[in-house]
């Protein structure tokens, strides 16, 4: 056999069994990368769709994700602040000629006794209750009212002015420009005018 005879033989060999298997290789990488790809392709659709179901997006900066949450506590707070701002200022109720009538108690000024009777002062009107003033004075504390004198309470947010007087008692002035005489036995009461007193260490002792 010739030398001719031999090369073109291991051609014919290396034609069957080296290009058959490139070209295999270049036909099935393709399909597996194919595959590769629609993998990786599900999982993130997947988790896509998994989050969107959840209600949420999953951010990739996790500060958005802080930012996110102060956000929600923000207007949690903001929220509970809302509810005092929108409760009712408080009210009184009375009956009176066969009315019943609601007032707010931050427009009366003073109440008076008068016999068996009370006076609300509510702005420029007076309204005559059947109570006793102990028993006014009690109820309204809660809301503010002092008593300082025997057949007097008053607001204490109406008080604009006292003035010490050389009894021993005080002179009370409301908004409008009426004034009372504090006697002796209430005026420890004056101390729930204010919250801070500034160098009056003595008033009211």
């Amino acid at each position: 056999m010739s030398a001719r005879d031999i090369q073109n033989q291991k051609d014919i060999a290396r034609e069957m069994f080296h290009e058959p298997t490139h070209a295999s290789a270049g036909v099935s990488a393709s399909p597996g990368r194919r595959d590769t790809n629609r993998s990786i392709k599900s999982r993130r659709d997947y988790t896509l769709a998994s989050t969107a179901e959840d209600g949420f997006y999953e951010p990739a900066d996790a500060s958005l994700l802080a930012v996110s949450r102060v956000d929600t506590k923000l207007v949690r707070v903001l929220r509970q602040l809302e509810v005092p701002a929108k409760q009712q200022a408080p009210r009184i109720a009375f009956k009176t000629k066969g009315r019943i009538l609601f007032l707010d108690l931050a427009e009366i000024a003073v109440v008076e006794a008068g016999g068996n009777y009370v006076s609300l002062r509510y702005r420029s009107n007076p309204y005559l209750l059947r109570e006793s003033l102990s028993c006014m004075a009690e109820k309204l504390k809660p809301y503010g009212f002092i008593r300082i004198h025997r057949s007097v309470v008053v607001n204490i947010s109406a008080v604009e002015e006292i003035q010490s007087l050389p009894t021993g008692e005080y002179r009370l002035r409301v908004k409008g420009g009426k004034e009372y005489l504090v006697t002796r036995t209430y005026k420890h009461n004056l101390r729930d005018l204010a919250q801070l007193w500034v160098g009056s260490e003595q008033l009211c002792g």
